[in-house]
């Protein structure tokens, strides 16, 4: 978790401060490449140097990134990239293109960032594909329960030139964004105070009946109910006042989200239910990629490419060094410093929850939204193709999928 500490000593006022001299960007930037205990004139000398090096020339492009809740602390608990691909992709265009990063809310929310990148007001966004898919519903396409088996496969399918049929290109066509690249975790069920003086579950039985925050997928709610998860729509910034005074038994998110948020001291156990994926994913306009040279488009897709294979690798280090998303746990991750106990299901457990809830056992109360969903693809079977490519993947383990170039089949 050393990583995770590195700005723990450093205020929120003085990161303010440093952002007016310098720019957010460079302070973000400047500071996610420091490690171990730093003091604010450590940050201070990284923002400049990053600044000096950002604005040695004038660029042609100067591109606005919202980053929902995401800032330099937490981008080391959550790999999810974005600092890499936006350092990277100034660094590859010699400063011809600047990426402004505007994270912690400031700009837009987890459900919010969508609609504002489509409205132009930012260029480039990143937030959950679940809680994005109420401003672009063609991100459902990613949800049918148990669609993917492991990370590993998610992973797989990202790298796959299926997916630009499946996933990138009807994101293009009916919402006007461009995917660019994604974390990959798998939701499970992570219990608050209603749970703190349970035994560790064990069985999805123990979970019937209780009451879970679901994101803005409209297919994680069908998975819900059928698994009689009571699923209620709360606000991300609710989520964890929820947990604490009982409002809600439990929250479907991921591991890493829950470290990131500073969630985990109103986490009693994280269960592992594994029932459909949870992607971090970060994209940009059409329009403004359109809007590039074929030159720069290029670098746009190759530092997507790099921070795909960095989120790969450094996110599965951070669920066990830094999070703690592990049986056994290390001693000085998030999670067990703060009493969360990982609740891992048997293959027997994980099984029963897919025979009820997933489109290959209970393929009517998909119909609809398959239908739906197939039609906006231009007639592809979107739950059975991706389904076939995931279960490609012949790893075990995630960081062990090779990466491809996707858009170069």
């Amino acid at each position: 978790m050393k990583a995770s500490n590195a700005l723990r000593g450093i205020s929120r006022r003085d990161l303010f401060k440093l952002s007016g001299q310098y720019g957010l960007s460079s302070v973000v930037l400047g500071a996610s490449a420091l490690t171990g205990a730093v003091t604010i004139g450590d940050v201070a000398r990284a923002a400049e140097s990053t600044y000096d090096k950002r604005f040695a020339k004038e660029a042609k492009h100067t591109f606005k990134l919202g980053a929902a809740g995401f800032n330099a602390r937490n981008l080391l608990i959550e790999r999810a990239g974005v600092l890499e691909f936006a350092r990277d992709l100034e660094s590859r265009t010699d400063g011809e293109i600047r990426v402004e990063f505007i994270g912690d809310n400031q700009i837009c929310g987890q459900t919010s960032c969508v609609e504002k990148t489509q409205s132009g007001i930012v260029d480039m966004y990143a937030a959950s594909t679940q809680n994005s898919a109420g401003g672009a519903p063609y991100l459902n396409v990613l949800d049918y329960a148990y669609q993917f088996r492991t990370r590993a496969d998610i992973y797989h399918f990202l790298y796959s030139p299926e997916s630009v049929a499946l996933l990138r290109d009807p994101y293009e066509q009916r919402h006007g964004l461009k995917f660019l690249f994604s974390h990959a975790e798998l939701r499970g069920l992570q219990m608050g105070s209603t749970f703190a003086d349970k035994p560790t579950v064990s069985t999805i039985e123990e979970l019937f009946g209780t009451k879970n925050r679901v994101t803005g997928t409209q297919l994680g709610r069908i998975a819900m109910e059928l698994l009689n998860l009571n699923p209620v729509p709360v606000a991300w910034e609710e989520t964890l006042d929820g947990l604490k005074q009982g409002l809600i038994d439990g929250a479907e998110t991921w591991a890493s989200a829950v470290a990131y948020a500073n969630m985990s001291p109103v986490v009693s156990q994280s269960v592992d239910l594994r029932f459909f994926c949870g992607t971090e994913h970060t994209a940009m306009s059409v329009s403004v990629f359109d809007g590039l040279s074929g030159e720069l488009q290029d670098a746009v897709m190759e530092s997507s490419y790099l921070a795909q294979v960095h989120v790969q690798a450094a996110n599965e280090a951070a669920l066990v060094n830094t999070v703690g998303a592990s049986n056994p746990q290390k001693p000085d991750t998030i999670f067990a410093e703060n009493g969360v106990r990982v609740a891992d299901l048997s293959v027997e457990e994980i099984k029963k929850a897919e025979e009820m809830c997933s489109p290959e056992f209970q393929p009517a109360e998909w119909e609809q939204w398959r239908e739906r969903l197939n039609n906006w693809s231009g007639g592809l079977d979107t739950y059975q193709d991706i389904y076939n490519v995931a279960r490609q993947n012949t790893h075990t383990l995630a960081e062990n999928v090779e990466p491809r170039r996707w858009w170069k089949a």
